[in-house]
C-alpha cells in the first residue's frame, strides 16, 4: 500500500507498479466495511470494480485507469475546476466514459462512503458498527437461488464449514477434489454389494454433497474465482453422479441383479434434461421480446412463498437427487433406488421441457446469431452430415425441431425393432439425412432449442437399446462408458459456451465422428459383428473417444487458467 499527496503523486505511483498486476485507488477519507472493500476490490471475474471511495483496474484495463489519470493530473494542473474532490469517484466515471465496464456490487447493509465533514463520518462510523460485516459475508456464501434440500438441510452449516476452509488457507478447487474423491470412495462402496456398503455409500454420498456446495460457498466467502475452478465443479459434479450410477450397478451385480440398463438410463435421462436447460437457456439468452403470457405466470408463482419451494421441489436439483438416491441406497436395493430415480427424473424432464415448450410457442421472441451458434455447436454435427449438407447444394430445407424428432424417434425405434440387423443401419444412415435438414438452417425458430437434446437421446438411446438387446454381460457396462465419454465431451462444450470460450475446434468433433457418425457407427458394429465383439468394439470406441476429449479439454482449460482468462463463476439453475 502506498500514500498518495496529490493526483501527480498517484499517477507515479501508478506507473510504478508492474503492468501485469491489479491496482486499487482508495480514497484516504474512505469508511466502510472491510468486505464492502473486498466485494469492490477482489472479485477476479470483472476488468474493472468500484465502490464509493474505491476504485479497482486489472492488468487488462489499466491503460484506460492510467489515461484516466493522466487526465485528472492535467486538469488539476491547469486548474480547471473539479466538482468532486473524490478521486476514485472521478476515475470510475471516467472508466464509464471511456467504455469501460466498471462493476459496482450491490453492497446491501454495507457501508461504503467518503464523508465530507466530521458529522457525517460519525454517521458512517456509526453505520458500520451496526452492521457486522462477517454475518453478511456468511450469507453472501451462499447461493441466491438453490433447491429446497440444499438451502435448509446444507447450507446452514456448510457456508460455516466453508469460513473453517478459508481461515486455514484451503481453495475452492481442493475442495471440489475432496467432494470428488468422497464420491469415488462412495461409489467403491456401492460396488461392495453388501448393506454395509450401501449404507456407507448414502452416508458419504451426502457428505460429498455437503462439500459440493462448501467449494462453491467457499469461492464467494473469499471471492476466489476462477475458469478452472469452475470447469471443475461443473464436471466433477456430473463424473461423481455417474460414478455413483457405475458402482450401484456393479453392486447390484455383485448380488446377482442386472440394473446396468437402468443405471445407463438414469445417466441418458439426466444427460438429455441438462441439454435441455442449457439449450433452451442459450437460446433465449440475448433474444429481445422475450416475454410470454407463461413466463408471467411463472413469474406470479414465484411471488407466493410455497409455491417457489414446490417448483424448485419438483424438478429434482442436484441436492434433492442426491438426498434421494443416497436414502434408497442406505434403506431399499439398487434396483429400487434406479427405478425411483427414473420416474423422479422423468417427472422432472416432463414438467420442465413441456412448460418451456409452452414459452416458446406463447412468447414472440427474436433470437440472435450468437444463440443460433451455440445451438450449432450445442448439435454436435460431424462430418456425415456435413457431406449431406454439401452435397444437397442448399436444397434441404424444413422445420428443425419436427424433422430432428422424427430421425431421432426413427433411428431408436428402429433399434428396439430389429436390434442388431442392417435395417438399423440403414434406419441410421437416414438419421444421418434428416439431422443435416435440421441444421441447414440457422437454428433461429420457436423450437429449435430442442434440436440438441433430441440428437442427444436418440444417440444414447441407440446405443443403450443395441447393448440391451445384445444379451451378452459386459455390453452394457461398456456402452456405459462410451455414453459416459461422449456425454463429457457435451458437457465440456457446455461449459465453453457458457463461459465466452467458445465451442470445441471443429477438428475434435469430426475427430469423434459427430453425433450422426457415431450413431451409425454403433448400429454397423452391432451389425458387423457377434455380440462379444460388439462388446469389445464398444469398449475401445469409449476409450478413444474419452482419450481424445479428455486431452484437448485438460489441455484447453489449464492453457485458458494459466493465461488469466476472465473467471467465472455459475450462479445459475441448480443442475
Amino acid at each position: 500500500m502506498r500514500v498518495a499527496t496529490d493526483t501527480g503523486d498517484a499517477e507515479t505511483l501508478l506507473a510504478a507498479v508492474p503492468a501485469d498486476q491489479r491496482v486499487a485507488i482508495v480514497d484516504s477519507r474512505f469508511v466502510g466495511h472491510l468486505h464492502a472493500l473486498r466485494l469492490g476490490l477482489t472479485d477476479p471475474r470483472f476488468p474493472a470494480a468500484a465502490v464509493p471511495g474505491a476504485v479497482t483496474a486489472q492488468p487488462s484495463v489499466r491503460q484506460a485507469l492510467t489515461r484516466a489519470l493522466a487526465r485528472e493530473t492535467s486538469a488539476a494542473t491547469g486548474g480547471a475546476p473539479v466538482v468532486t474532490d473524490n478521486l476514485a469517484e472521478r476515475l470510475t466515471e471516467a472508466l464509464d466514459a471511456d467504455g469501460v465496464p466498471v462493476h459496482r456490487p450491490e453492497l446491501g447493509t454495507l457501508v461504503a462512503a467518503v464523508p465530507a465533514d466530521p458529522q457525517a463520518r460519525n454517521e458512517a462510523r456509526q453505520a458500520v458498527s451496526a452492521v457486522d460485516d462477517e454475518a453478511v459475508r456468511l450469507r453472501s456464501a451462499v447461493k441466491a437461488r438453490d433447491g429446497f434440500f440444499t438451502t435448509h438441510f446444507i447450507s446452514p452449516y456448510s457456508r460455516y464449514l466453508a469460513r473453517w476452509c478459508a481461515r486455514r488457507g484451503l481453495t475452492p478447487n481442493q475442495v471440489t477434489t475432496a467432494s470428488l474423491l468422497t464420491a469415488l470412495i462412495a461409489a467403491g462402496c456401492a460396488a461392495t454389494g453388501t448393506r454395509g456398503g450401501f449404507i456407507a455409500a448414502g452416508v458419504l454420498l451426502i457428505f460429498s454433497f455437503v462439500l459440493d456446495c462448501t467449494d462453491g460457498q467457499l469461492a464467494r466467502y473469499s471471492l476466489q474465482y476462477s475458469t478452472l475452478g469452475a470447469w471443475l465443479d461443473a464436471t466433477f459434479d456430473r463424473a461423481k453422479e455417474y460414478a455413483y450410477y457405475a458402482g450401484l450397478a456393479l453392486g447390484a451385480a455383485r448380488g446377482g441383479d442386472d440394473v446396468w440398463a437402468l443405471a445407463l438410463g438414469a445417466m441418458i435421462l439426466q444427460t438429455s434434461r441438462h441439454v435441455v436447460d442449457f439449450a433452451f437457456n442459450e437460446a433465449n439468452h440475448d433474444a429481445t421480446a422475450n416475454t410470454s403470457p407463461t413466463a408471467a405466470l411463472s413469474d406470479r408463482l414465484d411471488s407466493v412463498g410455497w409455491t417457489v419451494w414446490v417448483r424448485r421441489m419438483i424438478v429434482l436439483p442436484i441436492g434433492e437427487r442426491w438426498a434421494l438416491i443416497a436414502v434408497l441406497t442406505a434403506a431399499t436395493t439398487p434396483r429400487i433406488t434406479f427405478v425411483a430415480l427414473l420416474i423422479g427424473c422423468a417427472f422432472a424432464a416432463t414438467y420442465t421441457t413441456a412448460g418451456r415448450v409452452l414459452r416458446s410457442l406463447t412468447r414472440k421472441a427474436r433470437r440472435t446469431d450468437r444463440a443460433a451458434k451455440a445451438l450449432a455447436d450445442l448439435a454436435d454435427t460431424g462430418p456425415l452430415a456435413e457431406l449431406v449438407l454439401r452435397a444437397a447444394r442448399g436444397a434441404l430445407r424444413g422445420p428443425a425441431a419436427v424433422i430432428a424428432l422424427a430421425g431421432g424417434v426413427l433411428v431408436v425405434g428402429s433399434a428396439l425393432l430389429w436390434g442388431a440387423a442392417w435395417q438399423t443401419v440403414l434406419c441410421a444412415l437416414l438419421y444421418t439425412v434428416t439431422s443435416a435438414i435440421a441444421v441447414a438452417r440457422p437454428l433461429k425458430g420457436a423450437l429449435d432449442w430442442l434440436v440438441p437434446p433430441v440428437f442427444r437421446a436418440a444417440e444414447y438411446g441407440t446405443v443403450l437399446v443395441l447393448a440391451a438387446k445384445s444379451g451378452v454381460n459386459g455390453v452394457l457396462p461398456a456402452a456405459f462408458g462410451l455414453v459416459a465419454a461422449v456425454a463429457y465431451h457435451h458437457y465440456d462444450t457446455v461449459y465453453r459456451i457458457r463461459g465466452d470460450a467458445g465451442a470445441p475446434p471443429h477438428r475434435l468433433v469430426r475427430a469423434v465422428g459427430g453425433h450422426e457418425g457415431r450413431t451409425l457407427l454403433v448400429t454397423v458394429l452391432a451389425a458387423l459383428l457377434t455380440a462379444s465383439q460388439f462388446k469389445i468394439a464398444l469398449t475401445a470406441l469409449a476409450g478413444y473417444v474419452a482419450a481424445v476429449v479428455l486431452v484437448e479439454s485438460i489441455r484447453f482449460w489449464v492453457t485458458a487458467h494459466q493465461s488469466g482468462a476472465s473467471a467465472v463463476h455459475d450462479e445459475g439453475e441448480p443442475a
